[in-house]
């Protein structure tokens, strides 16, 4: 059988040189694009590992946008994929010598794991951004003084100065939703969250006066699903899922642990929790009874 002719796959496309999300998108980019050459040319993985002196395990990590890649790899694998115009050639060089350039989350690289930074890089890209959090009102979400209390809860050894950084690496995040073109933020809380009274009453009475104020903005959505809800189908903790409008980043569930994170993008997986969330939507309570219960925790809290 022929092999399909690698000419057919588009070059990247110019407006995504600098798009929103920085290194972590331009890297998820370049990979799929590289598959998709790979993939035309009818070459496997273990063949393009052998031509950039690394392994398919290597390819493999590329493709997915886990890690940068070096131009001379990414000349490497075009010449192998018989990509001989040199436009196209400069373009792909171009995007490569992009996946190295810091965002601006690397200036918190002391306090910030390898497996979140791709979080951040993919909020930043995101169109909408839905939610579901059990434990904790959602990081974008959160008060000073709120964050201030998770993060020592998370990391009790860690020292003020440490903190601080993570505290304002937090607030840091939230400045995308009031950005302009931001994303759309639909945040469904479990009532337990609201009910656990972080860094005491008065924190968690400004804290649900935020919840409040933020469901005020056009781009933000927050639901509350009840105590007599009884069970639902999220009940096995918290999940993010992040869509995109650039077609070569698709749709990533996020589910983090204690001390790493699963990034999901198989079609069935994300069908998976898609149909999950949008069930817990339908069940929780709506927006605008949400903020009436929200007022009504913070009569029953105050003074």
């Amino acid at each position: 059988m022929a092999a399909a002719q690698p000419g057919r796959v588009p070059p990247p496309r110019p407006h995504i040189d600098h798009p929103r999300g920085g290194p972590t998108v331009l890297r998820i980019i370049l990979g799929t694009q590289l598959r998709r050459l790979r993939e035309a040319a009818g070459i496997t993985r273990e063949a393009a590992g052998d031509a950039i002196r690394g392994s398919h395990a290597k390819i493999c990590r590329l493709e997915l946008g886990r890690v940068g890649c070096k131009e001379r790899d990414v000349a490497d694998l075009l010449s192998l994929y018989r990509v001989t115009d040199e436009k196209r050639r400069a373009e792909f060089l171009a995007l490569a010598r992009g996946t190295s350039t810091p965002g601006w989350w690397h200036q918190y690289n002391d306090v910030l794991p390898g497996w979140f930074e791709t979080l951040i890089g993919l909020e930043e890209a995101a169109f909408l951004i839905r939610t579901y959090e059990v434990q904790f009102v959602p990081g974008l979400l959160q008060t000073e003084q709120y964050a201030h209390a998770v993060c020592r809860l998370g990391n009790p050894q860690a020292s003020r100065t440490e903190i601080e950084r993570r505290v304002e690496l937090r607030l840091q995040r939230q400045a995308l939703l009031t950005a302009s073109n931001p994303p759309r933020l639909w945040a469904v809380l479990d009532e337990a969250c609201l009910r656990r009274p972080m860094g005491g009453r008065g924190v968690m009475v400004a804290q649900l006066r935020h919840l409040l104020e933020m469901a005020q903005l056009p781009n933000v959505t927050v639901q509350i699903a009840p105590f007599d809800l009884g069970g639902h189908a999220a009940a096995g903790g918290p999940v993010t899922i992040l869509r995109f409008l650039e077609p070569d980043l698709p749709d990533i569930v996020y589910l983090e642990q204690l001390t790493s994170a699963l990034y999901l993008d198989k079609r069935d997986d994300v069908d998976h929790y898609l149909a999950v969330t949008d069930q817990l939507s339908a069940q929780a309570a709506s927006p605008r009874d949400s903020q009436a219960i929200l007022r009504e925790m913070i009569r029953a809290m105050e003074p």
